[in-house]
């Protein structure tokens, strides 16, 4: 069973919060950043980039102190407050095409992390996820909440009809043109019903922010060995994560972008792909794969189907079914010498919503000899995976939706 419990949110003040609220860090080119922090002074960014004060980049240990100290000084001016009330928040998103999305903000368990209650379907870095520890430990707060999804309950559709009806403590629109919806609930009745129906889900998946999690987990159990007293129920054995229902969830594919033909020729590339695919030349009409284990893929100015042969490649596991790990496995690795997939500097990904129009282009530019454009995986492979125990490849799913910083601080 699933342990959730409310929390009580550092968070922007009505006024500001629109002002405040900031897009993930690495979404942002370098002018857009700078532009932010040059005309808002309120912006989340000026917390995570403490260096723009000095007009210096500074890294490492030196910046996750100057993190903490802007993250205070936002505290001590007023632009956050933090609620009396241990609380949930139901946090709703309109974006710009339209999806909705909308779930519960909460503090789920390390220990169901640890229990594989909570369940991975992603490959973590290990310098990664300490890294994040560390900075964690440091700084005393998490602004960026996991993504986590659930079955469709029905009971908990109905408690986010009940209090949507009422007016939200936010609502604001970015210049990205999603608005955005919260609302608080502190009713000890109804935290107790939340918690009690979650208590009877026995899985969670993460959707997005598997690095997040396990190093939230990592700085549980370095801080249990410093306390004597540890019980099991201070802030940090737990961590900030918006859980949303399986079907508001959206998933786009990740196309893959590959450099060179791995100095094989257009012709015998080709022929190397006809040991698994059966292939069809389509010339400059845009194929975009309608099923599972059919790809597309554009080489040398045309678009190419390529369909699995199912004779050929046997299907064992729910990892084995998957498209990227198809493609890995009969065209990256073997034919174009691709070993890893996040570290190879000769493959590039690009997530669907750029579409193959994006592939064609960078392609046609001489940047890339070959694309390869993939179905966008399911929630029930990634739900198929996890309880496995597979990982997916890097770069499997892009998904939405993406969240903002600063709404609500976690801290530990």
């Amino acid at each position: 069973m699933a342990r959730i419990i409310p929390f009580k949110a550092v968070r922007p003040t009505r006024d500001k919060v629109s002002l405040l609220a900031a897009r993930s860090y690495e979404s942002y080119t370098a002018l857009q950043v700078e532009s932010r922090l040059r005309d808002n002074p309120f912006s989340f960014l000026h917390i995570v980039n403490p260096g723009f004060r000095y007009h210096k980049e500074i890294s490492g240990e030196e910046r996750y102190g100057l993190v903490k100290n802007r993250y205070l000084e936002f505290k001590e001016d007023g632009i956050f407050m933090q609620d009396e009330k241990p609380s949930f928040y139901i946090y709703k998103i309109v974006n710009r095409d339209g999806l909705v999305f909308n779930g519960f903000v909460g503090a789920t368990s390390v220990q169901d992390y640890e229990n594989n209650i909570i369940k991975k379907h992603e490959d973590t870095l290990e310098y990664r996820e300490v890294a994040f520890k560390e900075y964690l430990k440091t700084v005393g707060f998490n602004a960026e909440a996991v993504l986590l999804t659930y079955p469709n309950n029905q009971e908990l559709t109905d408690i986010k009809k009940l209090v949507m009806q009422n007016r939200p403590e936010y609502e604001f629109t970015t210049t990205y043109r999603d608005t955005h919806y919260l609302w608080n609930v502190d009713d000890e009745e109804l935290l107790k019903k939340i918690q009690d129906i979650f208590k009877k889900i026995p899985s969670l998946y993460i959707a997005d922010g598997h690095h997040r999690s396990a190093s939230s987990y990592l700085l549980a159990k370095d801080l249990k060995e410093e306390n004597p007293h540890h019980t099991g129920e201070e802030p940090y054995n737990f961590f900030m994560s918006y859980l949303i229902p399986e079907s508001d969830l959206k998933i786009y594919e990740f196309n893959r972008l590959v450099k060179d033909l791995n100095g094989l020729t257009k012709q015998e590339f080709l022929i190397k792909l006809d040991e698994y695919f059966r292939i069809e030349n389509r010339g400059m009409e845009y194929y975009k794969p309608s099923q599972v284990n059919h790809f597309s893929m554009y080489l040398d100015g045309e678009f190419y189907s390529l369909h699995l042969r199912k004779s050929k490649y046997k299907i064992t596991n729910a990892l084995d079914a998957l498209d990227t790990h198809i493609l890995y496995v009969t065209i990256l690795n073997p034919v174009l010498g691709i070993e890893d997939l996040r570290k190879d500097k000769r493959i590039e990904y690009s997530h669907g919503k750029k579409d193959l129009a994006y592939v064609k282009t960078v392609v046609d530019s001489g940047e890339f000899a070959v694309g390869f454009g993939v179905l966008p995986v399911t929630t029930e492979e990634m739900r198929k995976i996890a309880d496995e125990g597979f990982k997916m490849p890097p770069k499997s799913t892009y998904i939405e939706p993406k969240l903002r910083s600063g709404v609500t601080v976690y801290e530990f």
